[in-house]
């Protein structure tokens, strides 16, 4: 058996699922609900909302939630500020294999601890494959359902839950304020692509939309909350919809018959109490996380 001080240090390595990527970009965005919600706004502010830009961001949404199966590659990036002051940049590549409605992989290299996530609609693995450890636990039937409870359970999320959740319009137009077409571009993606800003919940996002497969290529957002306002980016390619996937694509046997260790979350928690006191009513997908490995 591994002591537990020493499981609690490898469990912040075998449990840094995509957050090497976007532990700040999942903690702004926490930060940004919570405040919005907590705080009462001197003035209603009335959404001043582009038709063009709402129609491409329900034509993309539309598109993702029509797949019944997708793999892409999703290339993150953060900066974290450095000793001297300016931010450094770490980035990560996940390669994402879905199927809905109950089966996930994300396979994740990068600046940082190379980790694993797989979900077949009745368990969850995260597994730190050089260390060799594997956290597993029962899962929601719903993709939706698993990524919420992998953030409960143990801070995993992951930068690109936007476009894999069963309804994307729903999760990235959440309270918008603001949405405009800024023109077109012809360098992200190698394609032509359609740019719009939107602005709501502390959060503001440019979203490169392709303009005729209406496939996301780029996110790239600052959030409110964040007084360097630090940029987070999602880069998106190799898009494949509705292709054949393995029936073994959403499980590992070398995962499976790894050591395993708690499926918990690496950062400290407080007192049960306290945690109580400070829950209060759950966010639907906006989490909170520490700081990786990389940094």
């Amino acid at each position: 058996m591994i002591p537990d001080k020493f499981s609690g240090r490898l469990m912040a390595v075998a449990l840094t699922v995509a957050l090497a990527s976007n532990a700040h970009a999942a903690q702004s965005r926490h930060a940004s609900k919570a405040q919005s919600a907590g705080r009462k706004p001197a003035a209603k502010v009335e959404p001043v909302l582009e038709a063009k830009a709402i129609d491409l961001l329900k034509a993309m949404s539309a598109r993702l939630a029509a797949a019944r199966a997708m793999t892409f590659t999703a290339v993150s990036s953060y900066e974290s500020p450095s000793r001297l002051g300016p931010p450094l940049v770490y980035m990560t590549a996940s390669e994402v294999t879905l199927q809905r409605p109950d089966k996930l992989r994300v396979i994740t290299s990068g600046d940082g601890p190379a980790s694993e996530f797989y979900y077949d609609g009745k368990a969850m693995m995260a597994y730190a494959p050089a260390e060799n450890l594997v956290a597993v636990a029962p899962a929601p039937p719903t993709i939706d359902a698993a990524l919420q409870a992998a953030y409960d359970s143990a801070a995993i999320y992951f930068p690109f839950t936007d476009v894999i959740v069963a309804d994307p319009y729903h999760d990235i137009a959440d309270d918008l304020v603001r949405a405009f077409l800024i023109g077109q571009s012809n360098i992200v993606g190698g394609t032509t692509t359609d740019m719009i800003a939107i602005a709501g919940n502390g959060v503001f996002a440019q979203i490169w939309i392709g303009a005729d497969d209406k496939l996301p290529r780029m996110i790239r957002a600052i959030y409110a909350n964040d007084p360097l306002r630090q940029r987070q980016q999602v880069e998106f390619s190799n898009w494949k919809l509705d292709g054949e996937i393995g029936a073994d694509a959403f499980t590992s046997s070398r995962a499976s018959s790894a050591p395993r260790i708690a499926f918990a979350r690496p950062d400290p928690q407080p007192p049960s109490g306290a945690a109580a006191t400070q829950k209060g009513k759950p966010s639907k997908r906006k989490p909170t996380t520490t700081k990786s490995a990389a940094q």
